[in-house]
């Protein structure tokens, strides 16, 4: 016992000393801890963490001094703090505080203490920060637990941001947007692919640039559209995979036209305009015109022959410099092309055309005026078709041969008839822009986008106006021409196959007849008509063939009516190929005579396309191998009315005849 009052008389010493910086609300929550609690038995203090033992020996010694009365005091008042300060604040790295967690009989029993200690470190911040040693117990017990909690998680009306987790963006930051608009892409050019994309699609900016870097990380359209709805605006699917192949396209775009760069470069071909003219491509109509003239096997543009002479500073000082120009000093009588002066002049206007087509800025003009203007697409009948053609061709394209429509009023399935005609080479198809457009066009060339910097001669003038004209009839107008015609082609694709998507969706989706015995009918004239009986589970249980349509109708109702009744079968389905009207009015007068009685047949038709090609394909061979190919037919007909989607699923697409075009 007598070790116990010489360790407490340290500690008191200690605690006495640490007391004086305590401030003053700790030190009368602990005044009147005391007066409250009552002093335990040695046993029950909490066991504390031993000292150094040189400080043990030191307060040994200066305990032995001490009288017996004193001992008793000290006992007291260290047991008090004891319980007081349980667990002091351990030193915290990188000034941050730890706060101690309180046990769980002790929760709700201070409801104070936490907003003390608040207050503590609101005033005391400066104080604890430059301490590098920790300070005083704070009177809560428990394990120690870092309090460290982001502002975001405090008070806050808006619901959190959904965690996202990327690659850009491990840690799971709540980003709208990935990064900025800012792609970079393998291929540079000199449009950005985000806004690029934007424009064709009519999907923001910052969908486009969060949909690329999404499908760069591999990202599937699925997962997109289910898991990603906050970082592309709640796009649907159809849209999504829009964007994706206008991607794919702008990506080819990029891709050839550096496979051109490199080409021409190693040819000795590239130069600065071409360069430029390559990188403003868009579309690969664009970059067909524009290295068209320098394929191999290419004889070479007029403007390229007239640059080999060496006209080309003629044609550059006549737009910057042309009081200096003096064009019979190219003169050479004896080189081909420069003769004389019209060659000249010729030579410089086709160079001056070559320069206007390929320029940005003006074909962005023409494009703009053509959508404000009426653009129509005529087609008429082919003059040589006309005299040797297969009058039945001839007549399937009637409505095209003397045909004009609005290219913004045009109909899908109109374009692809007026295509095929021209690929069967019975129509002409050709796209009719206004002389307003090309008025207005040279006008803005002459006066504005390419108007010299000096005064022009007159016979200047007249090469300016005629290189316009030339560049417009030559070069811009053609280009329109396949731009618009490509365009709507496309647009006519994509249509077609949306439409096909969804008459299949509704035939594969039509409601199935089950739980009926089904008789189903192929009609036909010479070959008769076949029949097939098949169970609810969709068992062959008899097929046949009966000639109605040859005289001997009232002879084979016989034998239909025995099936029927033999095999309970009361619903006839009935194919809607050759002789359908014929059947379906012979099976209609017998079931109104109540001919089948008891039994109360009734029938339906069903449409029989991909029926005889499915007869003779393996998938059929395979099902039904003893069967004549005339009785799969059949057989598939009854199928289609009993479980629709099980039947067609065994049919190639392009035979279902659903389509727009098959």
């Amino acid at each position: 016992m007598s070790s116990l009052p010489r360790r407490l008389k340290s500690e008191a010493k200690a605690h006495t000393s640490e007391d004086d910086e305590l401030p003053s609300f700790l030190n009368s929550s602990s005044e009147s801890e005391e007066e409250e609690e009552e002093w335990e038995p040695k046993s029950k203090i909490a066991k504390r963490r031993q000292l150094p033992k040189k400080n043990e020996a030191k307060t040994k010694k200066v305990a032995a001094s001490r009288s017996a009365v004193s001992r008793k005091k000290v006992k007291k008042v260290a047991i008090k703090e004891e319980m007081d300060v349980s667990l002091p604040i351990a030193p915290a790295e990188d000034n941050r505080m730890q706060l101690l967690k309180p046990k769980e009989e002790d929760v709700g029993t201070k409801p104070k203490t936490l907003n003390q200690i608040n207050s503590f470190y609101g005033k005391n911040a400066k104080s604890l920060e430059s301490d590098e040693k920790p300070s005083t117990s704070i009177p809560v017990a428990g394990n120690q637990v870092k309090c460290e909690k982001s502002e975001e998680d405090f008070g806050s009306d808006e619901p959190p941001f959904k965690k996202i987790k990327s690659s850009t963006c491990p840690e799971g930051k709540p980003v709208k947007n990935l990064g900025g608009n800012k792609i970079k892409e393998e291929f540079e050019m000199n449009w950005d692919i985000v806004q690029a994309l934007s424009e064709i699609t009519n999907v923001e900016p910052w969908v486009c640039a969060n949909l690329i870097r999404l499908f760069q990380e591999e990202n599937t359209i699925p997962f997109i559209a289910r898991y990603r709805k906050e970082l592309i605006n709640n796009l649907e699917a159809d849209a999504l995979r829009e964007v994706q192949q206008t991607l794919e396209e702008l990506r080819t775009v990029a891709k050839k036209t550096h496979t051109m760069i490199q080409k021409l470069k190693k040819e000795g071909k590239l130069s600065g305009c071409l360069l430029t003219a390559l990188l403003n491509c868009r579309t690969l109509e664009e970059l067909d015109h524009v290295s068209a003239p320098y394929k191999t096997g290419s004889k070479g543009t007029k403007a390229q022959r007239a640059k080999q002479l060496g006209l080309e500073p003629a044609a550059l000082s006549l737009l910057q410099n042309p009081m200096e120009l003096n064009l019979f000093s190219y003169i050479r009588p004896n080189t081909k092309g420069l003769s004389n002066i019209q060659e000249v002049e010729a030579g410089v206007q086709h160079i001056l055309a070559d320069i206007f087509a390929k320029d940005k800025d003006t074909l962005d003009f023409i494009r703009k005026l053509c959508q404000q203007r009426y653009i129509s697409i005529q087609s008429a009948l082919a003059k040589v078709s006309s005299k040797s053609g297969n009058e039945k061709d001839i007549d399937k394209f009637q409505l095209y041969h003397e045909f004009s429509c609005n290219i913004k009023n045009i109909q899908h399935h109109q374009i692809l008839a007026i295509n095929r005609g021209e690929n069967l080479k019975i129509l002409t198809v050709k796209v009719n822009i206004p002389d307003g457009v090309k008025n207005e066009f040279c006008w803005w060339c002459v006066n504005e986008r390419w108007r010299p910097k000096q005064f022009l001669k007159p016979e200047l003038m007249r090469i300016l106006r005629n290189s316009v004209e030339d560049a417009y009839k030559r070069l811009i107008y053609p280009l329109l021409c396949r731009e618009f015609r490509s365009k709507l082609t496309s647009d006519a694709e994509k249509e077609s196959v949306m439409m096909f998507g969804r008459n299949l969706r509704q035939l594969l989706l039509t409601s199935p007849v089950r739980g009926r015995t089904l008789m189903g009918v192929d009609p036909g004239y010479k070959h008769g008509c076949k029949l097939a009986i098949i169970s609810p589970t969709s068992q062959i249980l008899h097929t046949d063939v009966v000639y109605l349509h040859s005289g001997q109708g009232f002879r084979e109702a016989e034998k239909i009516k025995r099936l029927l009744l033999q095999y309970n079968c009361s619903t006839v389905v009935i194919g809607n190929g050759t002789a359908c009207r014929e059947t379906e009015a012979y099976f209609a007068d017998l079931i109104m005579k109540k001919y089948f009685a008891p039994l109360d047949v009734v029938y339906c038709i069903v449409s029989e396309a991909g029926a005889s090609i499915y007869s003779v394909s393996p998938e059929a061979s395979k099902e039904m191998p003893d069967l004549d190919p005339n009785l799969r037919s059949a057989v598939s007909i009854a199928r289609r009315v009993q479980d629709p989607l099980a039947e067609l699923v065994k049919i190639e697409p392009k035979h279902i005849g659903v389509g727009m075009y098959q």
